[in-house]
């Protein structure tokens, strides 16, 4: 008997410590249950449109952005964002194999990036004038996560290239220095040529590159209206360069170098236009003046396309003299254009071109950092980064912290490394986010048939929709693949008419309302033809970008759980502070 009270004694004590541990293993549970539910509850929050013709935003600071640009100053920025030394070296790189074909390319490319621009333009003038683009955008027409994300793609693209084409414009003024004979070879390297490599080539040292990264974050920090001064004269004269290549370029030009036009086939010609796209990117910066520009509703959109086809015009331009100077075959790699007009006894016009990549590069690179900077106060207004980057310094009316973190990062990466080595990992951002903003539009357009209202996110209408947008983008990156693998072409028509029946339901099953301001056309087919080229490029990216793009996805996740969702404010940006305007406005 006694055995067995004992053994009773030890069994009960078993079994309270057995519910003691499904206690604490059910509290666990709950907590993590708990805690993944907060999680998604924060994450698939999302900010209310309000409408375009709010004035008021908040700053933490009590100052806000000063209203100056004007259509103008817009155009000039978009021209300025896009056009660098790309148009003196990508030309002839994609001629060499598209011959004169070229052309094409670029017209294919820029006819894409039109589409893109619509909807940016749609999006522009539908909603109030506040900083975020993208970012804003998508805030709106989905979730606060899938923002973040959009975030984090477009600022690493936005970093490291900063300070890829910060190298170049040392490179490039170290060049029009050595034209002074007792600075010819005299300069060393680490300067501003390539840079001083260590640890087998991990670390590049640049002197240069942070120098003039350090003076362009000064001359924003100034004043916007300071920094569109310059940016307006550099793009202006980096223009009148290209005008005056192409015209004097013109009487050299020899019609029977145009043929054949296309000599190997048009595979080479559409491969030309997935790699020129890139070139046209940068009229999506104009978006991210909104707070800043005088009549933004009417203006951002007449900006964001008249920037893109003054660039588009010149590309062209500037392929039917190249191609037709110099037979395609004799094109050299790394300055085509210069050792053409070399070739012809015009070199000072090789040595106006690097005047003019210096002035290409120096407004990309201007326009680049104040896009991120805007972004940066887009978030920390928002509550998704630190408070800090939300300030606006009263007297200067810019984002000073925002923009000096902007400069710091910039010039680590170009000062240490060799970040030309990244540029492959580069433009998955500028994709991603054109993609999710022509899903923007479609979903911000959808009306409910019954109740007369815009769809609620979550019900079934709504989540068919974005299923059907979901088809589609996944049909673009599958025809991709199959056109990087040289798969049956019988593929890629199979993918591109799977994505036709998604964009027929799409247009069949929902009804779409007007925007206020300017209309994008042919919703949702248009916007839909967006994704699919947009996601078809994608799937030309080296295989490392598809790699840097779950990485930093996953990044960005993590940095969301932990900060952005205990702090975030949806309603951030929409509040409370009244636009300054321009003295000179004030004075009418």
């Amino acid at each position: 008997m006694h055995r067995v009270s004992i053994n009773s004694s030890v069994e009960g004590e078993s079994v309270r410590e057995m519910g003691v541990e499904e206690k604490q293993n059910q509290s666990s549970s709950s907590s993590s249950t708990s805690a993944l539910s907060n999680f998604w509850s924060s994450a698939l929050r999302a900010k209310p449109l309000s409408s375009p013709s709010e004035t008021q935003v908040r700053s933490l600071s009590g100052e806000a952005l000063i209203r100056r640009l004007t259509l103008f100053d817009l155009i000039l920025l978009g021209v300025g964002a896009s056009i660098g030394a790309g148009i003196f070296v990508v030309t002839g790189t994609v001629a060499r194999d598209a011959g004169p074909g070229v052309t094409i390319s670029f017209i294919l490319a820029g006819a894409s990036c039109v589409l893109n621009a619509l909807c940016y333009a749609e999006l522009a003038s539908s909603f109030p004038a506040v900083v975020g683009g993208a970012y804003l955008y998508t805030y709106t027409a989905f979730n606060e996560l899938t923002a973040f994300l959009v975030f984090g793609q477009l600022m690493l693209d936005y970093h490291i290239g900063a300070a890829s084409i910060a190298r170049s414009l040392a490179s490039y003024v170290v060049t029009i220095l050595e034209l002074l004979p007792f600075l010819k070879e005299n300069i060393p390297g680490w300067i501003g040529h390539g840079g001083e490599e260590y640890f087998g080539g991990v670390i590049s040292i640049n002197v240069l590159a942070p120098i003039l990264l350090a003076l362009l974050t000064l001359i924003l920090c100034w004043g916007v209206g300071e920094s569109s001064a310059i940016n307006s004269f550099m793009t202006v004269t980096k223009v009148v360069i290209v005008l005056i290549v192409v015209f004097v370029g013109s009487f050299s030009v020899d019609i029977s170098n145009w043929s054949p036009f296309a000599p190997n086939g048009f595979g080479p010609v559409l491969t030309g236009a997935t790699v020129v796209f890139f070139a046209y990117v940068g009229f999506d910066a104009v978006a991210n003046t909104a707070e800043e520009s005088k009549r933004p509703q009417r203006d951002l959109p007449i900006g964001i396309l008249g920037s893109l086809l003054i660039c588009a015009a010149l590309y062209v331009a500037v392929c039917l003299v190249l191609t037709g100077m110099v037979p395609y075959q004799l094109l050299g790699e790394d300055a085509p254009l210069a050792e053409a007009f070399t070739s012809k006894g015009l070199k000072y016009i090789s040595i106006l071109i690097s005047v003019g990549a210096v002035a290409g590069l120096t407004t990309t690179l201007l326009v680049g950092l104040y896009v991120q900077s805007r972004l940066y106060l887009g978030l920390g207004r928002d509550g998704l980064l630190p408070s800090i980057f939300a300030e606006v310094n009263p007297t200067h009316h810019t984002p000073i912290h925002s923009q000096v973190w902007v400069g710091i990062v910039a010039s680590v990466l170009a000062g240490l490394f060799n970040v030309h080595v990244l540029s492959h990992i580069l433009s998955v951002g500028s994709l991603t986010g054109y993609s999710v903003v022509a899903a923007c539009v479609v979903t911000l357009r959808w009306k409910d048939k019954t109740a007369n209202q815009v769809y609620q996110r979550g019900t079934s209408k709504w989540r068919e929709g974005v299923v059907c947008l979901i088809i589609v983008a996944f049909c673009g990156l599958g025809a991709g693949l199959f056109y990087r693998l040289n798969v049956s072409y019988i593929f890629m028509l199979v993918a591109a008419l799977v994505a036709a029946l998604a964009s027929a339901a799409l247009y069949r099953h929902q009804v779409y309302v007007e925007p206020p301001g300017f209309s994008c056309p042919g919703v949702p087919i248009v916007p839909a033809i967006c994704i699919f080229v947009n996601i078809f490029l994608f799937a030309q990216l080296h295989y490392e970008a598809w790699i840097r793009f779950v990485v930093l996805s996953i990044i960005s996740v993590g940095i969301y759980a932990f900060y952005g969702q205990f702090h975030a404010d949806p309603l951030g940006s929409t509040s409370t502070i009244i636009y300054h305007r321009a003295h000179s406005e004030e004075a009418h």
